[in-house]
């Protein structure tokens, strides 16, 4: 809102004898008229006469709006993608007339972006007023990897012992982000391991997210004795 007076608005009137009261057609302007307005100086003398012109009020909003964000947390998906809106990070954005648009400086994140991130919400009134402030937007990878494994043979070598590899037991795992290591519960077997054993491959992704799956180990000894 805004206020104006009649003598904000006279600019000398006068009288032949003197003047009793000026008043104005309109004092109080808001947010619905900002623009020019033609409003009317009426003037009174100290014997009645009266007397009117117009002026034109300009109403001009030169206040940016109050622009307040709140932090958020974003989980990427099974594409190791993840994304937000202007409204989840706004946090009760105002203005002294009202919002037009808001918007951000960045909406989309991946597998890049793990851990705090600051971005900006820029708001826009609808007399073109702007301003902006930050926020952090916190991305999280809590997906496990996708563990795919395959059954082996294994020969025992002269001495009675062999050897495996994650790599020998993987069979494509996959996480949404990227694999960071594979391990085996058992590497090593030897002559107290002959037939089937169950083992485990554990597949650590970039973010330490953790999963498992089984695999059978066929051990065996086609070495004749000497």
């Amino acid at each position: 809102n805004t206020s104006t007076t009649a003598s904000a608005v006279n600019n000398g009137s006068l009288d032949n004898c003197s003047i009793s009261n000026m008043t104005l057609s309109r004092y109080d302007f808001d947010c619905s008229d900002v623009g020019a307005n033609t409003i009317y100086l009426r003037v009174t003398d100290v014997n009645g006469n009266i007397d009117s012109t117009s002026a034109v009020v300009t109403v001009i909003d030169t206040l940016r709006p109050d622009v307040v964000t709140q932090n958020i947390t974003l989980y990427l998906d099974a594409s190791g993608n993840t994304s937000t809106a202007a409204s989840a990070i706004n946090k009760g954005s105002s203005d002294n007339c009202s919002i037009d648009t808001m918007s951000l400086t960045r909406y989309d994140f991946d597998c890049s972006d793990t851990g705090a991130n600051t971005i900006y919400l820029r708001v826009t009134d609808v007399n073109g007023n702007i301003d902006s402030t930050s926020a952090v937007v916190t991305v999280i990878d809590q997906i496990k990897p996708t563990v795919i494994t395959q059954n082996i043979t294994l020969y025992l070598d002269a001495s009675g012992n062999t050897s495996t590899t994650a790599s020998a037991i993987d069979n494509g795992s996959s996480d949404n982000c990227s694999i960071s290591n594979m391990t085996l519960s058992q590497s090593f077997f030897d002559c107290s391991d002959a037939g089937t054993n169950t083992i485990w491959l554990y597949v650590t992704d970039v973010n330490g997210n953790i999963d498992s799956a089984s695999a059978v180990v066929d051990l065996r000894d086609t070495i004749k004795p000497k």
